[in-house]
């Protein structure tokens, strides 16, 4: 059935998320909602393979929250019905501004609550009493389990989403404790990038009879997203920068460096010239990040300076530009950083800034993503003042 033909009323959802969705004019589904919905709907295990930005975590919001609307699951103290396992406590975030977004706009009173490592625990213990979807990362899971502030062993619906991750980061032991703890019958939703050998073994020890769902890679999308190659001395590259983001009046711009100490430096000085801008990585606060990526999110900063480690964290339906200011060491890296635009049948712009020495890095790029750029020369760039 061709894209037009799809609505969310169709899927089976009950009218209160359809007015929630019409509230947000968010009107038509996206390939993964429309498989994914009704089989969640339907009680079915599912797979789905999916990179972010195809519109997954609504897939699987939006058929739970139907679940805890029409179902009366009766559970004891502390007894969580709904659980979403992830890999970091920015996806943690991210997954529970969707249900938050949702909860806010229907009637059924639903608490949810997110949990992970590098804040205190204790009120995430004292905030436990009530929770109807819990979204966490392992450790702090196996935290709050080890402290008596939950149980799972009256779990309806478990939710895996980018496993690959979780066990590329080496959670595989602490999920298959997690496993342990879960009754037998239950539904299972298992999201994930990439269909590698230990996404295979999972999917074979916790899914039933599931519904496979795949959607084309962000490689396969590169082609609706606009992109030119700039041939920059290293000398210039900070003012060329600058003078990008004010000479094209760009506004949300998410800028890439390959290293902490970059991502800094590149903040600083695109502030010190009127952009205004925030550096995001590894070392700062978990605040800090979430203020930052909030910000960017709303409008409210302009240029948002990140590394690679956290580009997965970076959800942004409608991004509009990409700015590679280093090259990333791996090509697959590459694709996934300008994967960040150009998403849910969107186009999207990417401008990438290299130096002579990285010119033969980026061949190698280039011929992984399957895509030639020219590479354009600026030696006639003014950038005095900038």
């Amino acid at each position: 059935m061709n894209l037009k033909n799809w609505t969310f009323r169709s899927l089976g959802l009950h009218e209160s998320l359809l007015n929630a969705l019409s509230e947000i004019d968010h009107k038509v589904p996206y390939p993964i909602q429309q498989e994914a919905i009704p089989s969640v709907i339907n009680g079915k295990d599912l797979l789905g393979i999916a990179k972010t930005g195809s519109g997954k975590t609504a897939s699987y919001v939006l058929p739970i929250l139907h679940h805890l609307i029409t179902k009366d699951f009766q559970m004891k103290s502390r007894h969580i019905p709904v659980l979403v396992l992830v890999p970091t406590r920015e996806l943690a975030a991210q997954v529970h501004e969707v249900f938050q977004s949702f909860i806010e706009k229907i009637e059924a009173r639903v608490k949810c609550m997110a949990v992970y490592g590098g804040v205190s625990i204790n009120p995430q213990m004292i905030g436990m009493q009530g929770v109807q979807v819990l979204i966490a990362t392992p450790g702090r899971l196996l935290d709050l389990i080890d402290s008596k502030a939950m149980d799972l062993s009256s779990l309806q619906i478990l939710v895996l989403d980018e496993a690959d991750k979780m066990l590329n980061l080496g959670f595989k032991e602490e999920m298959e404790k997690v496993l342990a703890l879960l009754p037998e019958k239950r539904q299972n939703l298992l999201f994930s990038a990439t269909l590698s050998k230990d996404v295979e073994h999972i999917k074979q020890m916790i899914l039933n009879d599931p519904a496979v769902i795949q959607i084309i890679s962000e490689e396969e999308q590169i082609d609706t997203i606009e992109q030119r190659a700039f041939r920059v001395s290293a000398e210039r590259k900070g003012p060329f920068l600058r003078h990008l983001i004010k000479s094209k009046e760009l506004n949300q711009v998410l800028v890439f460096t390959s290293s902490i100490h970059s991502a800094d430096h590149v903040a600083e000085k695109l502030s010190k010239n009127g952009v205004d801008a925030r550096a995001s990585h590894s070392k700062k606060s978990n605040k800090a990040r979430q203020d930052a990526l909030a910000d960017f999110k709303s409008g409210d900063l302009r240029v948002l300076v990140a590394t690679d480690l956290l580009s997965r964290g970076i959800d942004i339906a409608f991004l509009p530009c990409v700015i590679n200011y280093e090259l990333p060491r791996s090509p697959k890296d590459f694709i996934h950083r300008i994967g960040r635009t150009g998403r849910a049948e969107r186009s999207g712009e990417v401008f990438t800034i290299v130096t002579p020495e990285e010119q033969e890095h980026f061949k190698v790029i280039q011929k992984k993503m399957g895509k030639w750029l020219t590479l354009e020369g600026t030696e006639e760039v003014d950038l005095h003042g900038f």
